[in-house]
């Protein structure tokens, strides 16, 4: 999907300059042209990113980068005068993520903003995320990670292992993950050791010796629990 960009400057030479350059690159471009507009279009409209100059009629840059933190935390890059180092501490301390310096290379404006968009929406994912040592769940996206090497897990095979991460500590019995993961779909009561086969499989898959498990231990005579 492509990112969309709001551009801010009242120069709209270089509006159009950098408009062209990232639509050629597959960004979708709005713009705006002073402060104000800026914060109207960022309370309307979601964007992967904002490139907001500091000197603005009606609202400056760094007013208007003050209000749309108050309801957003999209990434800005200020743009700045060259060698006024004040206005680009005062614009990291008014909330944006990094400023660049004018005149700049349209090339590492690109750069600036697809190195935020990668961190964005890394962070993003993060936040989403049960971490437990090397071993990472994203649950909105259903994968896996070891050492941030993506594991292929089956759709049976994750819902089992997402559930036992999620009440970490506390072992169930065979019939009682049958239950929960399997749930309507289980069309063969009496073979819960299907269960095993799951497990197994997953101790092949995440674990770094299978026979001495880290994660998905087992339990004695109560079943199946993940150690955190």
């Amino acid at each position: 999907m492509s990112k969309k960009v709001l551009v801010v400057d009242d120069e709209k030479t270089i509006v159009k300059g950098i408009k062209f350059s990232l639509e050629q690159d597959d960004f979708v471009v709005d713009c705006a042209y002073d402060g104000e507009e800026a914060v109207d279009m960022a309370k309307h409209h979601k964007y992967d990113i904002i490139l907001l100059d500091l000197m603005l009629p009606v609202m400056s840059g760094l007013d208007a980068c003050q209000q749309i933190r108050e309801f957003s935390n999209v990434p800005i890059i200020m743009l700045t005068a060259k060698g006024d180092d004040m206005d680009k501490i005062l614009g990291l301390e008014n909330g944006a993520d990094d400023y660049i310096t004018k005149p700049f290379n349209i090339l590492e404006v690109k750069a600036r903003i697809k190195a935020i968009i990668r961190r964005s929406a890394k962070a993003t994912l993060d936040d989403k995320c049960l971490q437990f040592g090397d071993l990472k769940i994203y649950q909105e996206y259903r994968r896996v990670f070891i050492n941030d090497k993506e594991i292929d897990v089956t759709v049976r095979e994750y819902e089992l292992l997402e559930y036992l991460a999620v009440h970490a500590g506390k072992p169930y019995t065979r019939d009682m993950l049958m239950d929960v993961v399997w749930n309507k779909d289980w069309d063969f009561k009496g073979d819960a050791r299907t269960v095993d086969v799951h497990i197994r499989r997953l101790r092949e898959k995440l674990e770094a010796n299978p026979s001495e498990p880290q994660y998905i231990r087992t339990k004695w005579g109560s079943g199946y629990y993940f150690q955190a």
